[in-house]
């Protein structure tokens, strides 16, 4: 599945083995309602990827029953088209650089996305700190210019407030904030002593 918030070829972490495959049970005897649940299901993976438990919810909401929708869960997992740990670690990459996440950004959103608390940790795993900071950093330089009227206090307050609600961790906070504002600038400003000289 190549949608944004799809499966992808997933390569597991050294050490990290793959969830075991689901032993197949015996399907229900209502096979036109097995045909209703592979055909709902099928239309919703079209869309975008899914975690287990949000197509479990998917299927719920039509009324199927809890066998049905047991069978039609594990037959995907069998054949790889719901795979909680591959989905987080391709909604990490996503987060990171298209929404500009922080790594608790990131594991608010995979807890929204209803994934299972194993892959949420794995996919949080691959969150390279040093990228982080890059990326905090690049963020900040974009948002100060929309700052520049502001007194350095303001916005300092503003641009880590803006970096947090990103899920960015205090300590990168002040390391990004610190860095796009630059010293004070010392003339040729208003309120020289509270004024910000951008980089």
């Amino acid at each position: 599945m190549d949608r944004a918030g799809g499966l992808a070829n997933v390569t597991y972490l050294p050490g990290v083995r793959p969830p075991d495959r689901v032993a197949e049970t015996p399907a229900p005897a209502d096979s036109e309602e097995l045909t209703r649940a592979e055909n709902v299901s099928m239309n919703a993976l079209t869309r975008r990827g899914l975690s287990r438990r949000e197509l479990e919810r998917v299927l719920s909401s039509r009324e199927l029953a809890d066998d049905v929708i047991a069978h039609e869960i594990e037959r995907l997992e069998r054949v790889g088209l719901i795979d909680d740990i591959a989905l987080a670690q391709n909604l990490v990459g996503i987060l990171q650089e298209r929404k500009g996440l922080g790594r608790s950004g990131i594991a608010a959103e995979l807890t929204r996305r209803l994934l299972a608390p194993a892959a949420i940790e794995y996919a949080l795993e691959l969150v390279d700190s040093s990228d982080e900071l890059a990326r905090a950093h690049e963020l900040a330089a974009k948002r100060v210019a929309s700052l520049a009227s502001c007194d350095r206090e303001t916005a300092e307050r503003r641009l880590s407030a803006y970096l947090a609600r990103r899920g960015y961790p205090g300590s990168t906070v002040r390391a990004a904030v610190a860095h796009a504002l630059g010293p004070r600038a010392a003339v040729g400003m208003r309120h020289a002593e509270s004024r910000v000289r951008f980089r």
